[in-house]
């Protein structure tokens, strides 16, 4: 069997190895080898830019109810642009006619078609078209009220009361559409198309030559989730915000797979929202910061995987309660699982709201080894039986309780003042959710004094070598981590307030460490002395 060293080795080697094998395939998503023949004049085997011709072109934008075309008939022209400069940035508002179909939960689709100024696109043999819907299904988000007296902020649309249940998912309106055009004069290599660019070209032979026609594309990356607008049966217009911009073919590239690893998340099993936060990564930030957070993020999952590695293999090798507040444990095992329930109560995003579930199964483990719980089973009825303390366990467990004691004069007023005072001024969706919002708003607030018990055992036992220190620097790491992600990834505030307050509670860890250093020449709770040396074996010569 592999030793715990070589065990993280290994899980460190697959890491590094990962991250080698994605800055490979990022340098072959963004670097496109050109035709060799271009370079000395030649065109064989070579796909030339048809927008090198610099021709005249319209923009036209339709809309229609059927996902298919083939004449001008039952189709909306909503957006006209006559000479259009492929350089130039733009973005207008227009507003769309809603068909009834479309207002009675049906689906609108968006047709857009790039072709030479004066001709209809039906009639033009080099245009180009892509099709987008302008709807999406989902679940509308629950009215909130105040639980006393039953006043809501704005009353229930008419599309909510004529729905049967909330939890029946709706047409919601697409308010944005985002155009790009890859405007890159580059000639591509015929026998080696990348695969991800090849769906959205068309080819035409002019003379000896291949050409492909412009490039357009539509970035659903910035269909987020917050534009989206319920669609109700007395709405006969909707605004639609259509921009453009350039592209480069490296960014073109970029986004194509990023939308299809979105779109893999949702074939997963991920929700729109769930999809929605990894857009917002994508989107609201700029490459070279997204390129920081990839490698933040990995470092993360790294650090993430050694603390818990490292916290099991502590608590699994835990035998006795010497110097461990069995308090700030209970504490933190209730306060994780709050969270979590928290979280999930406000659809968090997947990629915050899994480790906080792990990491509340290892919490509670954790009670089970510090209470010393057996479980019994006596037929299909469990018996639960508690362990016995010793003498210095008993003696942490005093220092435990008194410093419990004078936290409590503090703790207990301010959670129960501030639940009196969301319940009366804060509007929720049920009882439920205000529980867990006052249960959470507690943690999230005053959670950071009960880590004061586990300081103040360290303080009267003037020793931290009790504590799980590897566990601790891997956390340590995470949390200044979690300081990047809090402003990137969309979570509530007090949780992204959370971040910062651990910060102070790991810098009185560390200030702790270094008033009361380890002595390693005391035999610790295993029996085990770090200045014990092996003894040799005497040879015989």
């Amino acid at each position: 069997m592999l030793s715990r060293s070589s065990f993280t080795s290994l899980v460190v080697g697959v890491f590094a190895v990962y991250v080698a094998h994605t800055c490979w395939v990022m340098y072959g998503i963004v670097y496109t080898r050109p035709c060799p023949a271009a370079a000395g004049g030649g065109a064989a085997g070579c796909v030339w830019p048809y927008l090198a011709r610099r021709p005249k072109l319209q923009l036209s934008v339709y809309t229609t109810t059927r996902s298919n075309i083939g004449a001008e008939n039952n189709i909306d022209l909503v957006l006209n642009v006559e000479d259009f400069d492929i350089e130039s940035k733009f973005e207008r508002t227009v507003n769309v006619s809603v068909p009834k179909k479309t207002r009675n939960n049906g689906t609108l689709y968006a047709y857009i078609f790039l072709h030479h100024a004066g001709i209809l696109p039906w009639h033009d043999g080099k245009q180009v078209h892509i099709v987008s819907p302008l709807t999406t299904y989902m679940v509308p988000k629950p009215e909130e009220i105040n639980l006393l007296t039953g006043e809501s902020d704005t009353q229930q649309i008419e599309a909510e009361k004529q729905t049967n249940a909330l939890d029946e998912p709706v047409s919601h309106w697409r308010s944005r559409l985002t155009l790009n055009v890859m405007v890159e004069d580059f000639v591509f290599d015929g026998s080696s198309l990348p695969a991800d660019v090849h769906r959205y070209m068309k080819m035409v032979q002019l003379g000896k030559t291949v050409h492909y026609l412009p490039i357009l594309f539509i970035d659903q990356l910035s269909n987020r989730v917050k534009d989206l607008m319920v669609i109700n049966r007395s709405t006969t217009e909707l605004p639609l915000t259509v921009s453009y911009d350039k592209i480069s073919l490296g960014k073109l590239r970029f986004w194509i797979h990023m939308q299809d690893a979105v779109y893999s998340l949702q074939q997963f099993g991920f929700s729109e929202k769930d999809a929605d936060e990894v857009k917002g990564i994508f989107v609201d930030t700029n490459l070279y910061f997204l390129a920081l957070t990839f490698f933040v993020a990995a470092f993360h999952l790294l650090f993430d995987f050694l603390a818990f590695k490292n916290d099991i293999s502590f608590w699994k090798k835990k035998r006795n309660m010497i110097g461990m507040s069995t308090k700030a444990v209970l504490w933190r095992c209730f306060s994780t699982v709050v969270i979590f329930l928290f979280l999930l109560d406000e659809q968090t995003s997947l990629l915050v709201l899994i480790p906080a579930g792990i990491g509340a199964v290892i919490e509670l483990w954790k009670v089970k080894k510090a209470l010393k719980m057996t479980i019994k089973w006596q037929g299909i009825r469990p018996k639960i039986q508690f362990g016995t303390y010793n003498d210095s366990e008993k003696k942490t467990e005093e220092y435990d309780t008194q410093a419990m004691k004078y936290l409590s004069y503090l703790l207990y007023p301010l959670c129960i003042g501030g639940a009196g005072y969301s319940l009366l001024n804060v509007k929720y969706k049920s009882w439920y959710s205000w529980l867990i919002n006052s249960f959470v708003n507690g943690v999230y607030a005053f959670g950071f004094l009960f880590m004061l018990p586990q300081l103040f055992v360290n303080y009267k036992m003037k020793s931290v070598a009790h504590l799980p220190w590897k566990a601790f620097t891997y956390k340590a790491f995470n949390t200044f981590i979690d300081d990047i992600f809090a402003f990137i990834i969309t979570m509530p505030t007090s949780h992204r307030l959370a971040c910062f307050r651990d910060d102070v509670v790991f810098l009185v860890y560390l200030y702790q460490r270094w008033l009361y250093p380890v002595d390693k020449s005391r035999v610790n709770e295993y029996g085990e002395s770090y200045e014990e040396k092996p003894i040799k074996k005497t040879h015989r010569e």
